[in-house]
């Protein structure tokens, strides 16, 4: 047998049907207890207490895209385009480590428990650090991932029409039971081609296109962005953030040894790369979070324990929307309120009234495009000849959220 392959593994993935890995590469990241980890955080992170089917993890996603990007390259072969067997494994390799750097109930924590440092800066150094532990086996895959090769292949990995996108519509559809958010990636893989080196999709294929961008914006403001999953996430947001001051004050709460580590320090991008915070950010997952806020329950602080008890108990904030910020006026009125009806300081009602912006910009056109293939090969972008009017997709669609204490 060829030093590349192994005997084949089948997985029966629910979305895709059977997920054949033939490398020893991919299975021995997928072995890896880093990548096993994805197995215990939600892919949806708190979107199950609104869709309760939301219960896929990463680890599925993973697998989604690696085998879609497979399909992808099997389809440009079949076109006549050279993709040679390293480059294959490396591209799968890639999309199977995308989202390793996801820390738990996905992207609430990014900005809580790290600061300013995001999951996808946090998979490259992790994939930096396998690839030494692996003896540089993951040399080509990181080329790609950083987009050091054909063009066509790094937007198969990271564009707005890349195999990530098209795996997580369709699962996340299927398993939150949102039709609206389907996609017909099975059709849009087998329309995909290469001209100039850029990846372009057939003519034919331009009615996937739309439904696909249509399917994300609904995907996001019906689920992503949906204002209770918006109101659960702040709610964490806030319980991690109350805990870190109290590590400040020398007051620290029971956590595990290494979600304890992210309490009492301050992790950056400047120091990440420490051998000790990778370590323990490599065991975190949605468990210890969870298992956390169970026992904060029944803190002594009472900030910390409320919070924990509502939201153990799906006692989550009530939000309002607004097309523009709320007034400072309003804002000091809800936190007098909330400071009255909770018996605390005006200061600690800054843990139980928020207030921010979320966004969503379905189709960037200034980022990249998604090109489309005429019949005399001339290239436009979908926008050009679509029948709908895409242009407004690339707007920025924003709304303003205020969160506070239900019985306000």
């Amino acid at each position: 047998m060829n030093k590349w392959y192994t005997t084949p593994k089948i997985v029966n993935d629910s979305v895709h049907g059977f997920i054949t890995i033939e490398y020893k590469l991919l299975l021995d990241i997928l072995n890896h207890p880093w990548m096993q980890r994805l197995r215990r955080i939600r892919q949806l992170g708190m979107t199950n207490l609104v869709y309760p089917g939301a219960q896929h993890t990463r680890f599925q996603h993973s697998l989604g895209a690696m085998h879609l990007i497979h399909l992808a390259m099997d389809t440009l072969l079949y076109k006549g385009i050279l993709v040679t067997e390293e480059e294959q494994r490396a591209a799968m390799a890639a999309m199977l480590m995308h989202d390793i750097g996801h820390g738990p109930f996905s992207h609430v924590l990014e900005h809580t428990i790290v600061n300013g440092i995001s999951h996808e800066e946090i998979s490259l150094a992790l994939m930096n650090r396998m690839n030494q532990m692996m003896g540089g086996r993951l040399d080509r895959t990181l080329e790609l991932f950083n987009g050091n090769c054909k063009p066509f292949l790094h937007q198969l990995i990271s564009s707005q029409l890349d195999t990530d996108r098209l795996d997580y519509l369709k699962r996340d559809s299927f398993y939150t039971g949102v039709s609206e958010g389907t996609v017909g990636s099975d059709r849009i893989i087998k329309m995909l081609d290469v001209y100039n080196d850029q990846l372009v999709v057939e003519a034919k294929g331009v009615y996937s296109i739309e439904k696909f961008l249509i399917a994300r914006r609904l995907m996001y403001w019906q689920v992503y962005l949906h204002k209770t999953v918006i109101a659960a996430e702040r709610m964490l947001n806030q319980i991690l953030r109350r805990a870190k001051n109290l590590s400040r004050q020398g007051k620290t709460p029971f956590a595990p040894p290494h979600l304890l580590y992210f309490l009492e320090n301050e992790i950056d991008s400047s120091n990440f790369d420490e051998y000790e915070t990778i370590r323990n950010f490599t065991l975190l997952d949605d468990s210890d979070i969870t298992s956390s806020i169970k026992v904060w329950t029944m803190s002594d602080d009472k900030t910390l324990a409320t919070l924990s008890t509502w939201f153990l108990n799906r006692h989550l904030f009530h939000i309002e929307e607004g097309v523009r910020p709320f007034s400072d006026s309003y804002v000091d009125e809800i936190r007098h309120r909330a400071a009255k009806m909770l018996k605390i300081s005006l200061h600690d009602t800054n843990y139980f009234v928020v207030t921010g912006q979320v966004s969503s910009n379905t189709y960037d056109i200034m980022r990249d495009r998604i090109n489309i293939k005429l019949s005399d090969n001339e290239v436009c972008d979908v926008s050009d000849i679509s029948e709908l009017n895409l242009d407004i997709l690339g707007d920025r669609d924003a709304k303003w959220y205020l969160c506070y204490p239900r019985g306000i």
